[in-house]
């Protein structure tokens, strides 16, 4: 029999826009259910393990005042439970992993606890119910309205029907936008269709969508074998070559994104190369005391282990699995490669010390919870950021569009990589850019907001909305809309379109420590 609960504010999905809209829901005294496929809130920081890729700028300005304080948060929890060197201890703009990629990288599990605690005053309270392990599976429509969603638990198949007067959908494949009808794209559109200098030419693509990547963890531990079972799928993935790659996937030579040249990697630093292991590498020993870890750890989502060769959204159910499933044997038969075969610097192959950690990233197998997803389903939208907005090229004055219904700021590289329909890197410089409110309304339906990469970009500015603080600044921002909504008795696309209201919400915005609008700043 399907139960019924009952909120002001419904969240599918809670991932790294969806727990910042609740955060905001919550802080403005509404309730909130929140919906979760896995056992852990966070999305891209945490069931997906990819640590935060962000702006230069970041320790300064340039994400919201909350983002800030996960940062932050992130740095006191290792203060306050670990035994640190007195030197790390001190160190403001602390790094607990050394990584490269970030100047914040680490552990999944840290991230983790920082939301849970940011969240706990709410959830304790009862503001925010969070329904872990369900998934999107039926919605009710009426007219341009959304009356319900209906969950399924996972581990019981009970169902839920959740009732609102508004729905978020933060989920990362924009599962909510079928199910109700929401007018969506896909994939790649045409250069006809958005006039993209980088958009396809001819008919638009829809299944033509950026891989994504089942990310892992690892430490090192020299002279030791952890060398895992061989793959099922190895012999596929250790001859497979791309069109557009110079060497097989499983190998140091790869392309490097803004050229699609040959690039040649190394897997620990020592050798004049660009080292893997360091890339994203979330814990470094020498930032605690003496034997409290005996290794470093880092997160493989490298080149070597993005999955092109299928797309997971509006293809047949089996057909999804599929490919998830060889995406998880990519990054075993990588694991593998990299025991067994890689080159050594001192002719010798394989490093089987390197150890797979499950523990790091919450599960059996060692694969984290959850894909990481570069492009959902994208809601046809009040307005939609094309790439003349905030590409470097196509900007001469040297600033990004000034987008007048802004509600937020970002800022990254056009950063593409290889599509499903076997195409190489995009990767263009681009401008410090704002997020307008008008991409998070669907055109028609009026009671939902966007919050997660399913906002109304393109495929090609999908490419630079997508990181970490971009996709917390959205789903906050969408949290704050739809209580701001609910206080006013208005629809969102009523904010957006009434320069007054549209003015005192923004207001609201900034005292909630949301920047609107960059300082004179140069490209990525």
């Amino acid at each position: 029999m399907n139960r019924e609960m009952q909120a002001d504010i419904v969240i599918l999905g809670g991932g790294t826009g969806g727990t910042a809209a609740a955060l905001a829901a919550a802080k403005s005294g509404k309730t909130v259910i929140m919906t979760e496929e896995t056992t852990w809130i966070g999305g891209q920081l945490t069931s997906q393990a990819v640590p935060p890729d962000e702006h230069p700028w970041i320790e300064s300005f340039g994400c919201t005042r909350s983002y800030r304080q996960f940062r932050e948060g992130v740095r006191q929890y290792y203060r306050d439970h670990f035994p640190m060197t007195p030197k790390a201890r001190a160190t403001v703009n602390l790094n607990p992993g050394s990584g490269i990629v970030s100047r914040l990288c680490h552990e999944p599990r840290t991230a983790l606890a920082v939301l849970h605690q940011m969240l706990a005053p709410y959830v304790h309270s009862g503001k925010i119910k969070i329904l872990y392990k369900s998934v999107v599976e039926q919605a009710e429509v009426d007219g341009d309205q959304v009356k319900s969603v209906t969950v399924k638990l996972l581990e019981t198949g009970d169902r839920i029907i959740l009732q609102a007067p508004y729905f978020i959908d933060a989920t990362e494949l924009g599962d909510l936008l079928p199910l109700a009808g929401i007018e969506y794209v896909t994939g790649a559109e045409s250069v006809e269709q958005t006039g993209e200098p980088h958009a396809v030419s001819g008919e638009p693509l829809p299944q033509d969508m950026q891989g994504f990547t089942y990310c892992f963890a690892v430490d090192y531990l020299e002279g030791e074998d952890h060398t895992i079972d061989k793959p099922q799928m190895y012999d596929f993935w250790r001859q497979y070559k791309p069109d557009f790659w110079p060497d097989r996937l499983l190998s140091l030579t790869a392309v490097k994104p803004s050229t699609n040249e040959p690039v040649d990697y190394e897997i620990f630093p020592g050798h004049g190369k660009f080292p893997l292991y360091q890339y994203r590498q979330i814990l470094d020993p020498r930032h605690f005391a003496e034997g409290t870890f005996d290794t470093s750890v880092s997160l493989v989502n490298w080149p070597q282990n993005d999955y092109w060769l299928g797309s997971i959204i509006d293809v047949p159910e089996e057909e999804a699995a599929r490919h998830l499933n060889e995406a998880k044997q990519l990054s075993l038969s990588l694991l593998y490669w990299l025991q067994t075969e890689a080159p050594r610097p001192d002719g010798g192959q394989g490093y089987p010390g390197l150890r797979l950690r499950p523990d790091v990233v919450g599960t059996e197998d060692g694969m984290a919870m959850y894909p990481y997803i570069r492009e959902s389903r994208r809601i046809q939208a009040e307005f939609t950021v094309l790439e003349q907005h905030v590409a470097t090229d196509s900007r001469p004055s040297g600033t990004a569009e000034e987008f007048y219904d802004s509600i937020g700021i970002g800022c990254y590289r056009i950063d593409l990589h290889p599509s499903t329909g076997n195409r190489p890197y995009i990767d263009i410089s681009s401008l410090p850019f704002q997020i307008p409110l008008g991409s998070l309304i669907p055109k028609r339906v009026t009671n939902v907001l966007a919050a997660s990469k399913n906002i109304g970009v393109t495929h090609i500015t999908n490419g630079c909305y997508r990181l970490h603080p971009v996709e917390w600044n959205i789903g906050e921002a969408a949290g704050y809309c739809v209580s701001y909504c609910l206080d006013h008795g208005i629809l969102p696309t009523n904010v957006r379109n009434n320069e007054e209201t549209l003015a005192d919400f923004q207001q609201r915005l900034t005292s909630e420590g949301i920047e609107l609008k960059w300082p004179a700043l140069r490209p990525v």
